[in-house]
């Protein structure tokens, strides 16, 4: 059944479409940033420096009524820069304070993650799975809106560390940036002549967090039929025991996928399918989002990658092999 009045999935839209306006060429981010805020998750934005991945977040921050906190990751970056520290007071009783650090926020662009040590990055594991943050033993509750928004350059490139794969299952989703096309870098030029030339004041009041409330209760009344979900889980087995299903994804895979991505996979579908105004997911819908959720998550074989396999390639090779019920 087709939704037909639903305002909030409106507003939700012209979100999309005001920050389209502003970000030229990166459809799948955007597309990506939203589904991630009404799925209650967290990006992973990979792909080469000046890409409009910063860009991309800071108009998505000011297009919705949530607080930003932008933290540059270095190699001299320590876990207390992030998560704050316990402070003296300085009196009598000598009482210590803690000082909140500027994860304590709405949304988090936690910008080139993979540019300090894996200590750092592992400050944010227990923010991103639990939403809270524990210093000396004590515990401090993150805003009920929270999204973690991580850009990564290749790391091929110098000076980049590898992510722990324990916080690379906390991502929802990650999204792969590309070079615009000719057409694309075109309206980049004209955009940004334009920016420079005039300062138009903002007229369109951003989204407010109550609508995002709202359609996360909608989401959730999505219908996942039962072939749908046993589709899913079938994705993820195939992961998981490949040689059962296919040749190529027996030598390719090295490791599969844990049940966070079966988790993942089943509530960004809901929001395609929201988005897409329907009140059920169709396969399409699982098609359209399960290469951003478990690009990051699949573990190659040294032959796959010594062949040039990417993990695109096997997302397809699973496509293919695994059929709905």
């Amino acid at each position: 059944m087709e939704i037909q009045d639903c305002k909030s999935r409106d507003q939700i839209i012209e979100l999309i479409a005001r920050i389209k306006s502003e970000v030229i060429g990166q459809e799948n981010l955007i597309n990506g940033l939203v589904i991630a805020l009404l799925a209650d998750g967290n990006i992973l934005i990979e792909g080469m420096p000046g890409l409009a991945k910063t860009r991309s977040i800071k108009i998505f921050s000011k297009n919705i009524n949530l607080n930003l906190s932008r933290i540059q990751f270095t190699p001299d970056l320590l876990p207390s820069d992030i998560t704050g520290t316990e402070m003296y007071l300085g009196n009598k009783e000598g009482n210590l304070k803690f000082q909140e650090g500027p994860i304590f926020n709405n949304i988090i662009l936690a910008d080139e993650i993979n540019r300090a040590p894996s200590k750092v990055q592992s400050a944010l594991l227990e923010a991103m799975q639990e939403r809270q943050v524990t210093v000396l033993g004590n515990t401090y509750k993150l805003p009920k809106f929270f999204m973690v928004l991580a850009t990564q350059n290749p790391q091929e490139q110098e000076g980049t560390y590898r992510l722990p794969e324990a916080q690379m299952d906390r991502f929802l989703m990650n999204i792969k940036v590309d070079y615009p096309n000719v057409e694309e870098e075109l309206e980049i030029l004209h955009l940004i002549k334009k920016e420079e030339k005039q300062n138009i004041e903002e007229t369109l009041k951003p989204l407010n967090s109550d609508i995002v409330d709202i359609a996360r209760k909608e989401i959730k009344n999505i219908v996942v039929s039962e072939n749908i979900e046993k589709y899913i889980v079938q994705l993820i087995i195939a992961t998981r025991i490949p040689y059962k299903y296919s040749e190529k994804l027996e030598k390719w895979i090295q490791s599969g996928v844990s049940p966070r991505a079966t988790i993942a996979l089943e509530k960004c579908s809901r929001v395609s399918a929201w988005l897409d105004r329907r009140d059920y997911v169709i396969p399409n819908d699982i098609r359209q989002v399960i290469g951003d959720v478990l690009r990051h998550r699949i573990q190659l074989k040294y032959e796959a990658n010594a062949e040039g396999i990417t993990k695109d390639d096997v997302i397809s090779e699973l496509l293919n092999v695994v059929s709905i019920a």
